[in-house]
């Protein structure tokens, strides 16, 4: 049998959310590539086994992936199909990213209780005084709290599915998720408001789907090149060179949104020729940024732009912008309350 006719094993977690993704993956390959045998190798890592524990609490980083990567190295799996914001900067000396997927949407999304078919609170302007909010983001907790200091902030764990019961059972009059995991699991009419960059800047690399594999491995990560979409991946690369800088994971109170924007030239072209790619020297990458302590009544934040072809150069400086503001001593104290 040759390697081209060997049946390709996608490892992946077990969740809903998780085989959806990997799926997604699989269907593409298939379709797309003409890939005819592929089987998922459903893995249970340190972050699904932990449920009590808040996860900034259980230390560490890669706690989404480190069983998965070990599959990959001993050759249980082919590639690996992750949610971008649960991979760490740091990937084994063997593995890297050989694509990352069109994003879907970016922003966090507020789901409230239904009653008779309505939002019971119609928004977070709404929420009453002392709500208890379910999230177990740090990022989110202090942005939230920065605006609303009177929110009671529960950590809330689990699936999708599961928060969203415990919403149901009134264990919290709110909760905030990701929207691109609610969209993805066709639930997008449970969002009740979802928030611009004003209320909660992202987290780094939300709502992109990235495909890891062996370095060594040409036929792999040569079929996995045209799923590759630039202009995310751009945007990716430049948010996590800024996490990177700071020596953060995803579980502490750090936020990061790149966006590519069309130059008033670029607007033109693309006027002409709808088809094209931002990625030109004619668009500009733009980067927020923000770091904050727990309590939410600090929050360090920074803008920059420059060309797509600078993105972590770009990611760096701003992260480097942020630590001259402060944002080391933040983080110090936030890793010390952990």
């Amino acid at each position: 049998m040759s390697r081209k006719s060997k049946k390709i094993i996608i490892a992946t977690r077990g969740s809903k959310l998780a085989l959806w993704q990997a799926n997604w993956i699989k269907s593409r390959l298939k379709k797309e590539l003409n890939v005819p045998d592929i089987a998922l190798n459903i893995i249970k890592t340190t972050g699904d086994k932990i449920l009590d524990v808040p996860l900034a609490k259980v230390g560490g980083k890669g706690l989404f992936v480190k069983e998965i990567e070990e599959a990959l190295l001993r050759g249980d799996a082919d590639l690996a199909v992750h949610s971008m914001k649960d991979v760490p900067t740091d990937l084994p000396r063997e593995l890297h990213i050989a694509a990352i997927c069109e994003r879907e949407d970016p922003r966090d999304a507020l789901i409230t209780t239904i009653h008779d078919s309505r939002f019971t609170v119609h928004g977070f302007k709404n929420l009453p005084e002392g709500a208890k909010i379910g999230t177990s983001s740090l990022r989110r907790s202090c942005q939230l709290l920065n605006i609303r200091p009177d929110l009671k902030i529960e950590q809330l764990r689990g699936n999708l599915d599961t928060r969203i019961r415990k919403l149901d059972e009134g264990q919290y009059d709110a909760i905030i998720v990701a929207a691109a995991g609610v969209k993805r699991l066709g639930m997008a009419d449970r969002i009740t408001e979802t928030f611009g960059p004003d209320i909660t800047l992202p987290a780094i690399a939300q709502g992109a789907i990235g495909i890891e594999c062996r370095k060594d491995d040409e036929h792999i990560n040569e079929l996995l090149g045209p799923l590759n979409h630039t202009q995310t991946s751009v945007c990716v690369r430049a948010e996590r060179a800024f996490l990177k800088k700071l020596e953060g994971g995803c579980q502490v109170p750090i936020a990061a949104y790149a966006q590519l924007v069309a130059t008033k030239d670029e607007g033109r072209r693309m006027k002409d020729e709808p088809d094209s790619s931002l990625v030109t020297r004619h668009s500009l990458l733009v980067i927020d940024g923000l770091v904050g302590n727990i309590a939410g009544d600090v929050l360090i934040r920074g803008s920059i732009e420059g060309t797509p072809d600078n993105a972590e150069s770009l990611g760096i400086a701003l992260a480097e912008d942020l630590l001259s503001k402060g944002a080391g001593k933040i983080l110090a104290e936030v890793y010390k309350q952990q």
